[in-house]
């Protein structure tokens, strides 16, 4: 039987300032992802589900309509994938290979990066933005309500950004534009993303 943990952060809980604060960070990974984790947790063990891997129990749940466990096992793989991604990386230099491929497939980095906000911007709600590559091996942006994480929709997940309002209100209250603005610019470990 799968067992959900929190794992320690990558880094301290200043390592982020000024872009993400130790406040946002206590938040979100000490309590949201810790939620996430205890009631996964509960909610395998309660319906005694034996999936081998994180992501056969995310596929099967998500194809069974089990939304407890979807919600919850899903949103913890999100944030496992959302803490490693992120550094103290003002303009940090994207690796020439995937920098070369986000040319091929967005004509220039700064358009990736545009869409990449647009997404997150335009998500309604709760949820997520994305790159991904797609079964045709082309990058794309793309965005995912509440949990949803991009594997249900057979593409691989590269660099996703937490939209949800307890990602961000502390640091830039409504104004979640600044946001992504912040975490596209900032906060990427593009080694991570390549």
């Amino acid at each position: 039987m799968i067992k959900l943990e929190l794992p320690e952060l990558p880094y301290s809980n200043d390592f982020l300032n000024p872009f993400m604060s130790k406040e946002t960070l206590e938040l979100h990974h000490g309590k949201h992802h810790l939620a996430y984790v205890t009631n996964g947790n509960k909610f395998i063990e309660n319906q005694k589900i034996e999936d081998e891997n994180l992501n056969e129990l995310i596929i099967n749940s998500y194809k069974d309509k089990n939304a407890p466990v979807f919600n919850n096992v899903t949103q913890h793989v999100n944030h496992l994938h959302f803490w490693e991604i992120m550094s103290n990386n003002p303009n940090g230099k994207i690796p020439s290979e995937l920098e070369n491929k986000i040319i091929e497939d967005f004509s220039s980095v700064e358009n990736m990066k545009a869409e990449f906000i647009n997404a997150g911007i335009g998500q309604f709600g709760s949820g997520w933005c994305w790159l991904v590559l797609d079964k045709n091996k082309k990058l794309m942006i793309t965005k995912t309500s509440n949990a949803e994480n991009p594997i249900i929709h057979n593409q691989i997940p590269l660099l996703g950004c937490d939209v949800w309002e307890h990602s961000y209100y502390v640091d830039f209250k409504n104004k979640r534009p600044d946001y992504l603005r912040s975490f596209i610019d900032n906060l990427v470990n593009w080694e991570k993303v390549s």
